[in-house]
């Protein structure tokens, strides 16, 4: 079968994709970037991996997320609408994931907000991402962007230093009953707790990580306890997405992340890269993502993390000597 007709019958499985679907899938989808990815090609070969013997998930090679860093990732050759950069310090070598079809990645970050959420457009969306605006190549601002395009409440909009404002809409807001979703980075929801501690009952508080280097590094139950304390809430919700990626994980509060339907995650043993984890041993993450059909569905993360059988997962931390990254810097004790 040519590339073009896999890829678009590929595409339509991606769009219509359940649980029992996935596996399967997934394997298709193995076959064909490892047959047009000429990065995933060579990897899977100095592996010594054959991909027509593969036959479950748990054989199929994660590729190390780091080669976003070195490589050019892309299954077939194309021209790139725009590229998603991920942040970093100076001198750091940052990771680039290239966008074939931009509208693609808008698309399945909106299938996954709505899994969990509801369609976008019912919430006034409010974006508190200092930071991330003032670098470009964001996937989470553009996700962002487009929520606050999709809301039918014209006060949605992004924030940087304009607080006033910021929690003048969100009361208004609470006053007629609107569905808010207040979704910042760490340092900034800290920043504006400190400060204000407002009370935000009813509105759905979503931190994405990330301090930036503009605070110390805190444990997840740590920085939620302080939110919610500040807040007046009883849950603060989480995303867990990266630049690799095209999919999303939430977590409605209690620390358990439910990933999108093109989305699973599984766990490798942490000395031995090649070798799945058990369910509910702690691990390092790896990641399917449906959605990056023209890149590459199979990333090994630096993660570290446990996941359960029904495919919801935790983060637990970063392994030791990896990277630190804008999307999750944050850690939890493991237990």
């Amino acid at each position: 079968m040519e590339f073009a007709s896999a890829r678009n019958q590929l595409r339509e499985k991606i769009l219509d994709v359940g649980p029992a679907s996935f596996g399967p899938l997934a394997l298709d989808l193995f076959r064909f970037q490892a047959g047009y990815n000429p990065v995933y090609r060579q990897y899977l070969h100095l592996l010594d991996v054959n991909p027509a013997e593969v036959s479950r998930l748990s054989g199929i090679p994660f590729l190390p997320i780091q080669f976003f860093k070195n490589y050019t990732i892309q299954s077939g050759e194309w021209v790139p609408e725009r590229v998603f950069e991920s942040s970093g310090t100076t001198g750091m070598a940052t990771s680039r994931h290239l966008v074939r079809d931009f509208s693609w990645y808008l698309r399945n970050t909106r299938r996954g907000f709505e899994a969990f959420y509801g369609a976008p457009d019912r919430y006034c969306v409010l974006a508190l991402l200092p930071s991330y605006l003032e670098r470009s190549g964001s996937s989470l601002v553009a996700m962002a962007e487009f929520f606050i395009r999709q809301s039918r409440h014209q006060d949605s909009g992004f924030f940087l230093y304009n607080t006033e404002a910021l929690l003048g809409i969100i009361e208004s807001c609470q006053k007629k009953q609107i569905p808010v979703l207040l979704l910042g980075v760490s340092f900034a929801l800290l920043d504006l707790a400190e400060q204000y501690a407002p009370n935000l009952e009813g509105v759905t508080v979503m931190e994405t990580g990330g301090m930036k280097g503009r605070r110390r590094e805190m444990t997840r139950e740590e920085l939620h306890a302080r939110l919610k304390e500040a807040f007046k809430l009883s849950a603060i919700h989480s995303e867990y997405g990266m630049t690799e990626l095209f999919s999303q994980a939430y977590s409605t509060g209690d620390g358990i992340f439910k990933p999108a339907p093109t989305m699973r995650v599984l766990t490798r043993e942490i000395t031995d890269p090649l070798s799945p984890q058990d369910y509910g041993r702690t691990g390092a993450i790896n990641v399917i993502d449906l959605a990056n059909i023209d890149t590459i569905s199979f990333i090994a993360t630096d993660d570290l993390g446990r996941v359960y059988e029904d495919h919801r997962f935790e983060v637990l931390g970063r392994m030791d000597n990896s990277d630190m990254r804008g999307c999750n810097l944050l850690v939890k004790q493991k237990k």
